[in-house]
């Protein structure tokens, strides 16, 4: 089984990136034939690593019992991981649950299990994993609102920079601060290039056969 890490949602923005994780995608195909009841219980393991509790006992009582392979269970843990992981990274109020449960749909996973993924990410356990979360590492403040506008300066007191364009942008992030700052045209031009650079250097990563995962 082999993956190259597919988009999601059309020009809408998946909470997941422009691209899906391999792990992510690899897992929703194992969901797809999983029962529901071993899919909550390696759920509930998930859980309690993202807790920072030991789930060493309850993973070894799952390899016993399960039909599934170690490298199985293995794919289908690191892929739920990730998927909260991505989940909980965003504040509450960027990730909106219809976007979040199309994302899941648009990956198959089965209805079933997109309602108990639904439950822990809006549910009432969504403050205990963040808590977990903040203990367990820094957690940068998430970006919530992006403004910009592009000013045009009449007169300065540099004549040079007279009638040249620069652009204004604001940031709101998630613990509440603003942020306002001036770029050049040349800096913008700058960053939009470095960008694009950066988004081909990890599509080219994603193609090479030693990121792909093979069953």
């Amino acid at each position: 089984m082999a993956s190259s890490g597919k988009s999601l949602a059309g020009s809408r923005q998946s909470f997941l990136g422009v691209r899906v994780p391999p792990a992510v995608e690899t897992m929703a195909q194992y969901l797809q034939e999983l029962d529901r009841d071993s899919f909550r219980k390696l759920l509930m393991v998930v859980v309690s690593v993202l807790e920072g509790k030991d789930c060493k006992e309850s993973l070894n009582v799952i390899l016993e019992t399960s039909s599934l392979s170690e490298e199985q269970l293995t794919v289908i843990i690191s892929g739920m991981h990730r998927l909260l992981h991505e989940a909980l990274r965003l504040p509450i109020s960027a990730l909106k649950q219809e976007a979040f449960k199309e994302d899941l749909k648009d990956l198959r996973i089965p209805e079933d299990f997109i309602s108990d993924f639904l439950g822990l990410i809006f549910g009432n356990r969504r403050p205990v994993l963040e808590a977990a979360a903040q203990k367990q590492g820094t957690r940068l403040p998430g970006l919530e609102d992006f403004r910009w506008r592009v000013d045009v300066a009449i007169s300065t007191s540099l004549l040079a920079r007279a009638l040249q364009p620069s652009i204004l942008m604001q940031l709101k992030l998630s613990d509440k601060t603003s942020h306002r700052f001036e770029v050049p045209v040349a800096k913008f031009h700058e960053l939009r290039y470095n960008v694009a650079l950066m988004l081909k250097e990890m599509n080219d990563l994603e193609k090479r056969s030693v990121l792909k995962i093979q069953d």
